[in-house]
């Protein structure tokens, strides 16, 4: 045992030593450390490094005459928005949308329209047979003409005091209730008329002419698409940005490169419990008729975004204290902590104390102290401010 840990102690001092020897700035390193050597080694441009503090100048961080500076390639801040757009998937109905239904039960006689033409509010749709209703109609018709003037000779006969009073109020209740007859007939016959309540297109017939059709049955479909609207949901966090009025834009996915743009019509007033999402209701012009209820769209809402400094994920390095990075800065390394917010296919976004265009350090990192000098070999000094970039 002891042989063994005698020689594990000769192998880390046979390795420390060519360490300090052969590596380039490892007195300088140990000396930042405060471990101070006492004998010379030679560096690589033939001079000698000291591992003393006093070689250095005595300055925190600073190099001596005989120690080579790091040398370092930077990068530029830019600026990046995230948070600045909402995408979601939303299903396109009608402005305006009516199932015109039958009436009441009977054959149908014939139907007035065909799909895809444009009918207008109380135009026929189609007929039901309608023979005994019409006869029941025309019956109605004269025993209301009857009583009508049965009324009329009695009332004559009252002014004379021919008939009693009594005579002229049963006349008056016959012709009242002839009255009645005659509008519920004429009920019954303008129920076999099925008519558009809305004004729009006319969808698939779904009844055949000749065949006995139930009441309430679906005869066809009337959507009014001058104007679609979108249901989408938006996650919980973006309650507070979405407003009536904002713009939107959709994408139909069976119109791919055609965009429509409108705006918000209206926003729910709950959140769903289960999927934390709101329900927003957009409305799209669709004078054209290109959309149509039913579609898949793809929605966009813009919002201002967050803007955050975007930095090389090359110049992250992390400590005790967590991420920062290295910043140039007039020829001297100065460490800047900074706080990931997101990482990106391009950058990362910081919450740091860094300006567009300052420098960050992004080779060289392992050598540098705070307040070192550093000797710049490609890269922005930060002087510049380089245009905006910005990353949704």
């Amino acid at each position: 045992m002891l042989r063994q840990l005698t020689a594990c102690l000769v192998v880390l001092v046979a390795a420390g030593l060519a360490w300090v020897w052969f590596v380039p700035g490892s007195t300088s390193t140990l000396a930042n450390m405060g471990i101070t050597l006492p004998f010379a080694v030679a560096s690589a441009d033939g001079g000698a490094a000291q591992g003393t503090a006093s070689s250095r100048g005595g300055r925190p961080g600073g190099r001596g005459p005989g120690m080579r500076q790091a040398n370092v390639v930077t990068s530029a801040v830019t600026l990046a928005t995230i948070n600045d757009r909402l995408s979601a998937i939303g299903e396109a109905s009608a402005e305006r949308s009516a199932t015109v239904v039958s009436p009441a039960g009977g054959t149908l006689a014939e139907v007035m329209v065909r799909p895809g033409q444009i009918v207008f509010p109380g135009d026929t749709i189609a007929r039901l047979d309608a023979d005994a209703e019409q006869i029941a109609f025309d019956r109605a018709q004269l025993a209301a003409a009857d009583a009508d003037a049965a009324l009329e000779r009695t009332r004559g006969l009252a002014q004379s005091n021919v008939v009693a009073n009594t005579a002229l109020t049963a006349a008056q209740l016959a012709a009242d209730t002839a009255q009645l007859e005659l509008r519920s007939a004429e009920m019954a016959l303008a129920r076999r008329t099925i008519l558009s309540p809305i004004e729009g297109r006319v969808g698939l017939i779904q009844v055949t002419p000749g065949n006995y059709v139930p009441a309430q049955t679906t005869v066809t479909t009337v959507d009014d698409t001058t104007s679609i609207l979108v249901d989408f949901w938006v996650p919980e966090r973006y309650v507070g940005a979405v407003t009536q009025g904002m713009p939107i834009a959709v994408s139909p996915t069976a119109l791919p490169g055609q965009v429509f743009r409108g705006e918000v019509s209206a926003i729910d007033n709950r959140v769903d419990p289960s999927s934390r999402t709101l329900r927003v209701q957009g409305e799209i012009p669709n004078d054209a008729g290109e959309l149509r209820a039913g579609m898949s769209l793809a929605v966009s809402l813009d919002f201002p975004g967050d803007q955050y400094p975007a930095v090389n994920p090359l110049a992250i390095l992390w400590s005790a204290e967590g991420s920062y990075v290295w910043k140039y800065n007039a020829g001297k390394a100065e460490r800047v902590m900074a706080e990931i917010v997101q990482r990106n296919s391009d950058g990362v976004l910081v919450r740091a104390d860094l300006e567009t265009g300052d420098a960050v350090i992004t080779e060289g990192l392992l050598q540098l102290s705070e307040g070192a000098e550093v000797n710049l070999l490609d890269g922005p000094d930060g002087s510049g401010e380089p245009a905006a970039q910005v990353a949704s």
